[in-house]
């Protein structure tokens, strides 16, 4: 109970506190490691819904639509999570400041996974009519607002506390997870579109990653809970680094630096879905190619990906993470221009799009956090980072999937780069505001 006799994890957190110290101070490798599995589960509840929204929503929701209004219906439920993502931050940093972060996160992780798993039993349009498309809004309503709670504040303790000659190394850890998330979620599909029947496919196998999901978020609830407990990341909580602050004193302090912030990794953002969601889109309606194979080439593409992380985080520290994400930016403007015409190329061309885009997704993206968490003071930090993260997903990323697609839908396949190339444009337009306003502070 707290001061005002409402319940609260403060005590259980301080008691859970005490006995982790008992048994030795947990190293950033231990951290890391929670931080990993944390986002693996995140982005691997986001790539088990981004894939359906391809494969199996059209045709399971919206078959009165056609193959592509199908899919364009989709995507627009898709970036619903986006929109209503800040709406969850604001939630649950109130429930955060009155309850404790572990209360935070078990309600947050909770509302993720009974969102995910119900979508499991998602009925069909020929079962419910149009119901089924108002439950998979409220549901992908619920992953949104979920999503919000689940910032912990690890990215930014991890890329503030690191040593100065690697923090874009310590940046680079947490955003692992998206790659990791990718793999697990598309071996899933993969393995359940090559073994089962069309008919077996859509009448149950499409659900069971959805049942994983739930599952994973068990484990990784106990993994960052144990963090959050650690005499680490107290201490980095009651020296204000981690504090959540009030949305409204966060916005007047940092509200400058959180719209220029919000464009800052936009480039990286909208690269994300151009690379993962929008290509197997594109194969799946407009070639022959089973779902499967290209699956598989996500699979390829993610490793490269990882690898490319874990490289920016050493280009971070030698060259600087501003440098390093104008530069991406401009070479993701150069990607835009020749790449989509790539994934009409056969296997070939699939596979170059995809390790290319991956490479470069990777080299962007793994800086992504560090340079939001630099940019606020410290009392601020925690909130104004969450707020930050939430605009450059719903700015960059929510709308990305459906736009291209219907770009390329109406122009063809080059002009579905030219929503990757506003987000590269963007992102060196925000980086030279951010220098030549002063709003930088590394």
């Amino acid at each position: 109970m707290n001061a005002s006799g409402a319940p609260s994890s403060e005590s259980l957190e301080r008691d859970a506190s005490q006995i982790n110290a008992r048994h030795g101070k947990i190293d950033a490798g231990e951290i890391a490691v929670g931080v990993i599995i944390g986002r693996t589960s995140e982005f691997f509840d986001f790539f088990v819904y981004a894939i359906a929204s391809v494969v199996v929503f059209p045709q399971l929701v919206f078959p009165y639509a056609g193959p592509l209004g199908g899919t364009l219906l989709s995507f627009a439920v898709f970036a619903l999570a986006f929109i209503a993502r800040p709406i969850g931050s604001s939630l649950f940093i109130a429930i955060d400041r009155k309850f404790g972060r572990g209360t935070k996160l078990t309600i947050a992780l909770f509302l993720l996974g009974i969102s995910t798993v119900c979508l499991g039993f998602l009925p069909s349009y020929e079962t419910a009519g149009h119901w089924a498309a108002v439950m998979l809004i409220v549901l992908r309503l619920g992953q949104g607002i979920a999503l919000g709670g689940t910032w912990d504040g690890l990215a930014s303790l991890l890329a503030v506390s690191a040593p100065a000659n690697k923090k874009g190394w310590y940046a680079m850890v947490p955003q692992l997870g998206a790659p990791f998330g990718l793999i697990v979620a598309s071996a899933l599909f993969a393995y359940f579109t090559a073994k089962l029947t069309p008919a077996d496919f859509f009448a149950w196998g499409w659900r069971y990653p959805f049942f994983v999901a739930f599952a994973i978020n068990v484990v990784a609830l106990f993994a960052r809970l144990r963090i959050v407990v650690t005499p680490t990341f107290q201490s980095a909580f009651h020296s204000s680094e981690l504090k959540p602050t009030s949305i409204g004193s966060t916005l007047k302090e940092e509200g400058t630096r959180i719209l220029i912030g919000s464009f800052a990794p936009l480039a990286a953002f909208a690269m994300f879905h151009m690379v993962t969601v929008y290509p197997l889109s594109w194969v799946y309606l407009f070639t022959d190619e089973t779902p499967t194979r290209f699956l598989v080439v996500e699979m390829i593409g993610a490793c490269f990906g990882a690898v490319a992380i874990a490289l920016s985080g050493w280009l971070a520290d030698r060259f600087g993470r501003r440098k390093l994400l104008g530069g991406t930016a401009a070479a993701i403007a150069v990607f835009s221009g020749f790449a989509p015409q790539l994934l009409d190329g056969g296997f070939a061309g699939e596979l170059t799009y995809m390790i290319l885009g991956f490479i470069l997704l990777g080299l962007a993206f793994g800086q992504a956090s560090g340079v939001i968490a630099s940019a606020y003071t410290p009392r601020n930090r925690y909130t104004a980072s969450a707020l930050t993260s939430d605009l450059a997903w719903l700015f960059g990323a929510g709308f990305a999937p459906m736009a291209a697609l219907w770009l390329a839908s109406k122009f063809g396949a080059p002009a579905g780069g030219l929503y990757l190339l506003s987000g590269a444009l963007i992102t060196l337009l925000a980086l030279w505001l951010n220098r030549s306003m002063g709003l930088a502070r590394d």
